[in-house]
């Protein structure tokens, strides 16, 4: 099979677009063939060798952990049969979906939903389970709080105003000027152009901060809680000096779906609450351009290789 590798931790340029095997299913697990694969920034930050850490990886890997696509094969004790079409995420300890053939097992897949096609579907795992954790699972957020969303108009952005105001809380997002518009249409009820003003002079008292930037973000972020809220970070980990300052307890997301999860998520999208935006689709080959432009920080929505 065709397929997208690092043999060695670097830049973009330490993608190769190359032969490999395609992998054979074990008990529990799907061989799927790949349609679309989403970028996410843990892609890029385990090519650069960031989480070796916590992820280590044998090499060549396969990056890639979001797609949609149809089932090949399966091994024993599943339930999946040849044909479906599915979505999810590959383990993020193993070979991903930059390819024509994947292993995923099938307790991180669910069916597809029905009124999308696969591009738009591999934009949803990550990015709006990301979101959903961090918002509910994470901070806790109900009907009728205050929300404010950084970097709205991104990949896990969004997804959480979309999720937030499905859940009935107010939404108040950080965007540039030219996605005002745009993330007006996904449901916030205000919108403040970070360019133009500092968030903390007009945004106050706010129950959730959802920080997808870290660092002067995160901590310009803690003055527009209110006493006993909760900053919840996707991005870097606060320390335990400003938790106790502003007591407000959050978290660093580092979790993937599983089969209920995306179901729902499937549900959300074919019900009209959840609607995945993909700005650049490129073919797997251009795997390195992908790159570049997540690590640009300014997409709107999400980038997908599409794998005919």
């Amino acid at each position: 099979m065709k397929a997208v590798r690092i043999h060695r931790y670097g830049g973009p340029d330490e993608l190769t677009y190359e032969d490999a095997p395609v992998p054979e299913p074990g008990a529990g697990q799907l061989l799927v063939r790949v349609r679309a694969a989403a970028i996410n920034c843990v892609d890029w930050k385990i090519r650069e060798g960031y989480l070796q850490c916590c992820l280590p990886h044998q090499l060549p890997l396969i990056p890639g952990w979001d797609f949609s696509g149809i089932v090949e094969a399966v091994g024993p004790g599943t339930h999946s049969m040849r044909g479906e079409e599915v979505y999810g995420c590959p383990d993020l300890s193993r070979d991903g979906c930059y390819a024509e053939f994947t292993v995923v097992r099938e307790a991180a897949t669910a069916r597809k939903p029905q009124s999308i096609d696969h591009v738009h579907a591999a934009a949803i795992p990550h990015a709006a389970y990301t979101a959903w954790h961090s918002l509910f699972d994470s901070a806790g957020l109900v009907r009728g709080q205050e929300v404010f969303i950084h970097d709205a108009a991104g990949g896990i952005g969004h997804m959480a105003v979309q999720l937030a105001k499905a859940k009935g809380a107010r939404v108040i997002a950080a965007t540039s000027a030219r996605n005002l518009t745009f993330v007006r249409e996904l449901g916030a009820d205000q919108v403040v152009d970070y360019r133009a003003q500092r968030f903390e002079e007009v945004v106050h008292d706010v129950d959730v901060v959802l920080d997808t930037l870290g660092g002067e973000v995160q901590r310009r972020s803690w003055m527009v809680l209110k006493p006993g809220g909760v900053l919840v970070s996707v991005a870097t980990p606060h320390t335990q000096e400003m938790t106790g300052r502003h007591v407000a307890p959050g978290s660093l997301t580092f979790n993937q779906p599983n089969t209920a999860q995306l179901t729902e998520l499937a549900h959300l999208t074919d019900g009209g609450r959840l609607r995945p935006l993909v700005e650049t689709i490129l073919p797997l080959a251009d795997a390195r351009r992908a790159h570049l432009l997540s690590q640009g920080g300014h997409t709107r929505g999400k980038i997908v290789l599409l794998i005919p």
